[in-house]
């Protein structure tokens, strides 16, 4: 592989550490900021949020710059955002920032692929596109309990400082190792995003994946302080507990790939059934260490093996329903994925400041992973239906 892909790895475990990072300082921030916990939570909604809505709009604006000025300024956007993060004095401050790297990670995502898969011959390239998202997934397994441990060790704004640090070495290994002049695709205008969303089938599965992917965020927003409140762990404990979680999220990103390829509604039906169980036994097994960690390893592993199939049948419709606009199709699948977790940290937070209380996330969240169930399969019989008209017509 090109030793140009590796900057770009670096690049994404520095943006998927700083997504994920927040969930373990949000007691830390809370009580720093002065805010309650629902005020901290919408800390990961605007994040998320500012993906889904400025990934597709800034990804059409940028689509006449040349592919290394776009990313290197994409970089330096997001040393900004981070660094802006650690000199919040206030919390409206820290929206701001954490906007601003929301925004550098959509495009960044969006037009990285890409420029993995034109860096190597073709039948390499979803090899190189796997290398570069890898950073994400180690990011999820190392960074973010690295990140957790130097915030509740240091101050959680010096773990905003460490990300932004990991963005400049990004920027430097981009501005050293990528080629000058990288070709590029003409993008996706609005309005074929536009058109993407007129179809119903679409949207359907994209809503399967918004509140299938989001409902684990009801409770995983608040993950630290249930561990620590209602579990009885040390704050000390946590970053340890995360990287358990993080592996099991590996290891369902990689199992769930094998296990959709074949029938990725049938493989969903089961997944998110499974989900649906685990989130609500959650809120039954947190009171107890051994059962509360043996059930939070079998939600890593669930909460991320939902990702291949989804992507993948989302390939599929829009194969059948919008053949000329496949790939934003798939860009406004991640999309869908960000909105999940805008929606399921919110609805956390209503939760905890609600008389329902903080030991209700797991099983609110099962409810909305249970609503993801319920369309998939009236998306499957909807498949159904249509495979057997088409065979009375043929």
């Amino acid at each position: 592989m090109p030793v140009a892909l590796y900057a770009l790895t670096i690049a994404a475990y520095a943006i998927g550490t700083t997504e994920f990072v927040i969930v373990g300082l949000l007691p830390t921030v809370a009580t720093d900021l002065g805010i309650t916990l629902p005020l901290a939570g919408l800390i990961v909604s605007v994040y998320a949020l500012g993906v889904t809505f400025g990934a597709p709009i800034l990804t059409a604006l940028t689509g006449r710059i040349e592919r290394k000025p776009l990313l290197l300024g994409l970089m330096l956007l997001f040393v900004a955002g981070n660094t802006l993060a650690a000199l919040s004095p206030n919390y409206e401050t820290l929206l701001v920032a954490r906007v601003l790297s929301a925004f550098a990670h959509g495009v960044f995502f969006s037009v990285g692929s890409t420029i993995a898969a034109d860096l190597v011959p073709k039948d390499r390239r979803a090899s190189a596109i796997a290398l570069m998202f890898m950073g994400l997934t180690v990011a999820i397994v190392t960074g973010v309990p690295l990140g957790t441990f130097i915030g509740q060790t240091f101050g959680w704004r010096a773990t905003f400082w460490a990300v932004a640090v990991l963005g400049a070495v990004a920027f430097v290994g981009i501005a050293a190792l990528l080629p000058g002049r990288i070709a590029k695709a003409p993008p996706a205008s609005l309005i074929e995003q536009i058109r993407v969303l007129a179809s119903g089938r679409l949207l359907l599965v994209f809503a399967m994946t918004a509140l299938g992917y989001g409902g684990t965020f009801v409770a995983f927003t608040y993950l630290a302080t249930i561990l620590e409140e209602i579990t009885g762990f040390a704050a000390s404990h946590v970053s340890l507990i995360l990287i358990l979680y993080g592996a099991a999220i590996a290891l369902g990103n990689l199992s769930g790939g094998r296990i959709a390829n074949r029938d990725p509604v049938k493989a969903l039906t089961w997944l998110f059934l499974a989900q649906a169980a685990v989130l609500v036994l959650f809120a039954f097994t947190a009171i107890s260490a051994i059962p509360a960690l043996v059930t939070l390893a079998a939600l890593g592993f669930l909460s991320f093996a939902n990702v291949p199939g989804l992507q993948l049948y989302v390939v599929q419709l829009a194969q059948r329903f919008r053949p000329g606009a496949v790939d934003t199709a798939s860009a406004l699948n991640i999309a869908a994925f960000n909105l999940g977790i805008a929606l399921g940290a919110w609805i956390g937070g209503l939760v905890v400041a609600s008389p329902l209380g903080l030991g209700a996330t797991p099983w609110v969240g099962g409810i909305m992973v249970a609503g993801a169930l319920a369309l998939t399969l009236w998306s499957g019989a909807l498949d159904r239906s249509e495979r057997a008209a088409a065979l009375q017509t043929a």
